[in-house]
Formats: structure tokens, C-alpha cells, sequence
């Protein structure tokens, strides 16, 4: 059984604070450079038909989410965030809960670490925020292995990460991506509760996760990422004397360019936050996926997508894979605010089960 104790937490802990004490810009002489509070806000508005066996069964205007995010630099050493998310339940109610709240200490540049900072408090985990600056599309859906129930974007704890070997150079930031944009890649390691941020802890052992990704020919073909992501913990629930095993094995291979994004990812594990990817006896059950996504961008402003799931959920069991297909045609007014048109359909090994057809219209509105 996997279990990251208490002495294993405290050994990670003074282990990142030795690594970065040194370069730290603490005095108690600083000031803030402004008084400015930064704001952001992200909505999903959509329409959404279901249609099962060639028929209409549901259709309805909605908000998938809405977020607001306020940021504040305390000191040169010192940011804060907090975001709040607004969402509706299976009853049909708007709820609201918090996403983000967490003091961000920021690093002097050292070695080949460049622009390191741990977020301490409710937090990105190590993995979703870099998979979703390659694909933009969070408004159609979640991404694969959070869609497929192993993981998700936040949790109480803390992430240190930086990018490595200093930053690509303008043109690349400007034309390519600049998030992410570290000349030889980047790194994250974080050590969380476990349950995500909707979820009370209900064990006491914490989970490790961790995101490396290399440039492995910067100079010839700057867009090309190579990315290991891996989870070590155990799920959030306890099943009688059992706490189940929670592993993730990933690799990414992302391609982008100026006009068009690639990846393709492979995963193999065991269990999920929640502890409920169990078999009889209550021990973690292993699975399997993979997933591609390409977005082309024609011309300033039209995009189109396609993307294609498959997930195993118990690779010892028969019939009960399921596989995803997306397409959708897109319109970027600009800063990530996109009109997209696509349709999503879900079908099942076990014929018993119908498959799934989703068109939607969505509007990202990011201000």
C-alpha cells in the first residue's frame, strides 16, 4: 500500500524550503508596487442539446460556470488569489464555492530554476493549469483525466514550480503560448490533503503529484514538450480497515505552433481521489486511457478542434471501456473570448448502454 506519512510530508516540506530559502526576497522593509487589485472574469454560456437514439430528449440555455478571480501583489515577494466559483448542482440550483485562496511566494531566478514560487493555501495541483494553457477549450468540457474522475484542478496544500533553463524569447511568447514558456521546460511538485477542493479530507495521509516537461530541442522546434505527470497517495475514503491505493502514471507529447496545437497523452494507474475505483475488496482497481487533441487556427480569428477519448476504468474487467469524439468550430473574438460550436458523443464497449450525443453553443467570456 502507498501511504505518504507524516515524517515523508515534513521531509518534503523542509526539502522545499532549503531548495529556495536562499533566493527568497523577504525584508520587512518592502512595499507593495501598488494598491491595484487585479480582476478577472470567466463565464461559460451555452446551449446545450441531448440528443439519445436519434431523438431530442433535453435542450436548455445555460451557465456551465462562472469565476471570478481577484489578485493582489502584497509585496515583490508576496501575491495573493482568490477565485470563486459559481456553478449549477443536479437540482438545478446555483451554488457557489471557492476554487482558489492562496498566498503565492515568489523567488529570485537561481541555477537553472527560473521564476520558482510555492502557492501555499487552496491551490493549483501540479498538472490541469499546464495541460489547459495547451488546450484553451475548458469551456467545452474538463479535460481527459479529470473528465475521466482520477483527478481535478485544486486542493488544499501547497505547489512548488518554476520553469527551467531561463524563458523563451518574445516572438515565441508572443505568436506560440506564454505561459509555460521556459527555454528547457518546466516543473511542479505539490503535496496535497488529497480530495480536491470540493472534498473534506476524510483520511490522514497526503498525496503527492508532480509535473516535469523538457524541451528536448529547444533551438530547432521550440513548441515540442515532452511531460510525465504522476500522482502517489491514496484515494479520499476510508472502506472499513481499507484506504485505497491512488496512482497515476502519465505522458504528454504536445506540439504548438503559431497556427495549430497538438497533444497526445497515455495514462496508466490505480484508484482516484475519491477512493471509489474499487473492486469487491475494497483494493484500488488499475486503468487505463488515452487521449489526442489538435486545434488549427485559421487566420486570426476561426479555430477548429477535435479530440478523441478512450478510458478503461478497470483494465482486469471486459466491456466496460468508453471512448469520446469532439469536433467543434470556433470564433476568437480576442483575449480568449470564443464562440464555439461543437458536438460530443460518448459511446460505450457495452452495447447495452446508448450512446451519448451533445451539440452545445458556448461563449467563453474571459475580461
Amino acid at each position: 500500500m502507498i501511504k505518504v506519512t507524516m515524517k515523508n510530508c515534513v521531509f518534503i516540506f523542509m526539502g522545499l524550503v532549503v531548495i529556495f530559502y536562499s533566493s527568497l526576497k523577504m525584508n520587512g522593509e518592502d512595499k507593495p508596487k501598488s494598491d491595484v487589485f487585479n480582476f478577472n472574469v470567466l463565464s461559460y454560456l451555452a446551449y446545450e442539446a441531448n440528443i439519445n437514439n436519434g431523438e431530442l430528449k433535453d435542450n436548455q440555455f445555460k451557465v456551465n460556470r462562472s469565476y471570478i478571480t481577484v489578485k493582489k501583489n502584497v509585496f515583490d515577494w508576496l501575491g495573493f488569489r482568490t477565485t470563486i466559483d459559481a456553478y449549477q448542482d443536479d437540482f438545478g440550483d446555483y451554488k457557489v464555492r471557492l476554487k482558489y485562496a492562496y498566498a503565492n511566494f515568489k523567488f529570485s531566478d537561481f541555477a537553472v530554476f527560473t521564476k520558482p514560487n510555492i502557492e501555499f493555501g487552496q491551490v493549483h495541483t501540479a498538472w490541469l493549469d499546464f495541460e489547459e494553457h495547451l488546450n484553451y477549450y475548458r469551456m467545452q468540457g474538463t479535460m481527459f483525466m479529470e473528465r475521466a474522475g482520477l483527478f481535478n484542478s485544486a486542493d488544499f496544500g501547497l505547489t512548488a514550480s518554476c520553469l527551467l533553463g531561463g524563458e523563451m524569447d518574445e516572438n515565441y511568447k508572443k505568436t506560440v503560448n506564454k505561459e509555460y514558456a521556459g527555454k528547457f521546460g518546466s516543473f511542479a511538485l505539490g503535496l496535497y490533503n488529497g480530495g480536491g477542493y470540493s472534498a473534506k479530507e476524510n483520511t490522514i495521509s497526503k498525496v503527492i503529484q508532480t509535473r516535469l516537461t523538457i524541451r528536448p530541442i529547444a533551438e530547432i522546434l521550440p513548441g515540442l514538450q515532452l511531460s510525465y505527470h504522476g500522482i502517489f497517495g491514496q484515494g479520499n475514503l476510508i472502506k472499513g480497515d481499507t484506504i485505497p491505493d491512488w496512482v497515476v502514471n502519465a505522458g504528454m507529447l504536445s506540439f504548438e505552433h503559431e497556427y495549430f496545437t497538438f497533444t497526445g497523452q497515455f495514462e496508466t494507474g490505480k484508484g482516484n481521489l475519491k477512493g471509489t475505483f474499487i473492486n469487491s475488496q475494497n483494493e484500488a482497481i488499475n486503468n487505463q486511457g488515452y487521449s489526442v487533441f489538435a486545434e488549427g487556427k485559421l487566420g486570426e480569428n476561426f479555430r477548429v478542434i477535435g479530440r478523441y477519448d478512450h478510458f478503461d476504468p478497470n483494465t482486469d474487467k471486459d466491456n466496460d471501456s468508453d471512448d469520446r469524439i469532439i469536433l467543434g468550430f470556433g470564433y476568437n473574438f480576442g483575449n480568449q473570448n470564443i464562440l464555439l460550436l461543437d458536438f460530443d458523443k460518448r459511446f460505450y464497449e457495452d452495447k447495452s448502454k446508448s450512446d451519448m450525443n451533445l451539440l452545445k453553443l458556448t461563449m467563453q467570456v474571459n475580461i
